[in-house]
């Protein structure tokens, strides 16, 4: 059975891609720590980070450090959290969100979906595509 990340990355269900290519996909999470909280996964449904070949290990790291310099310069963060988590889920994945103190490395104080302002979740992911775009990134 598909995850609902696999959803997301084969366009089965709407997702806010900021980069995809053949076997990393990023996207902004339903349930963000902040605006800009970005998911980086494999194409590949892998549950456990621990079982990802070393060389998509990492590319998705660089992906993740792409997005975590683009997140620090366009949202005015002090750094970017980056975080692996997640049971819900079983399709491994890194957190990267703009952090300006430790309330985002606890997850129990994200949004919930519907508590987001989809204006502003856009907007977020087209300051990403944006940003990885300017640094030839994507």
């Amino acid at each position: 059975m598909s995850t609902v990340f696999s959803k997301i990355i084969s366009g089965e269900i709407p997702g806010r891609i900021v980069y995809q290519d053949d076997t990393v996909a990023a996207f902004l999470t339903i349930e963000p720590v902040a605006y800009g909280h970005t998911l980086v996964v494999p194409v590949e449904e892998i549950d456990k980070w621990t079982d990802i070949p070393a060389e998509l290990w990492a590319h998705m790291n660089d992906v993740a450090q792409k997005i975590g310099k683009v997140i620090v310069d366009e949202f005015d963060a002090e750094r970017a959290g980056y975080l692996i988590a997640g049971f819900e889920v079983p399709h491994a994945h890194i957190h990267v969100f703009p952090a300006n103190d430790m309330s985002g490395y606890t997850l129990s104080s994200a949004m919930r979906h519907d508590e987001t302002d989809p204006a502003k979740m856009d907007a977020a992911a087209e300051t990403i595509r944006r940003g990885l775009t300017a640094t030839g990134s994507k």
